[in-house]
Parts: structure tokens; sequence; C-alpha cells
């Protein structure tokens, strides 16, 4: 698992949403926008993404947020493969 801090809104990007970022395929296991009222010019997404074996993992919090690898990119480098 690991956080990704979306720059900009790569389009239909809901939960449970596969996205491709880097070469690979990831599932979004939450999506928290940030940014709209008093954020910069452009919103930010924080999302938990991983692979598909990691979401009981999520569902059942076995992990430590703070201790995940986090990544940031433009939305640009981002695309939705199945919303």
């Amino acid at each position: 698992m690991k956080n990704l801090i979306i720059n900009g809104d790569p389009g239909d990007l809901r939960k449970d949403a596969v996205i491709e970022y880097d070469g690979e395929q990831y599932v979004c296991f939450s999506v928290k926008r940030q940014g709209d009222w008093h954020g910069p010019d452009r919103p930010q997404l924080w999302c938990t993404i991983g692979q598909e074996d990691e979401r009981e993992a999520y569902a059942r919090r076995q992990y430590i947020p703070m201790h995940l690898e986090t990544l940031s990119t433009e939305a640009e480098a981002v695309s939705v493969v199945d919303a």
C-alpha cells in the first residue's frame, strides 16, 4: 500500500477505481479531496492505493498510515482505467 498525492484532478477518480501510475495498475482504496476552498489553485487528491490482494489489510486497518510510502505526482501522470 502507498499514499499517492495527485496535484490536480485526473478525471473520474473515485473510491475502488483502478488507476495506472508509473507503469503499474493500482486500486484506490480511499480518495480524499483537499484544497477546494482555501487551498492551492488546483485541488489535491490524497489517495491510499495498493494491489487487489491488499484490500483486506486495508479494510481491517492492518497497517500504520504514517508508515506508508508517500508519492506525489501531477494529474497528467495518472490515468483512470476503470472508474
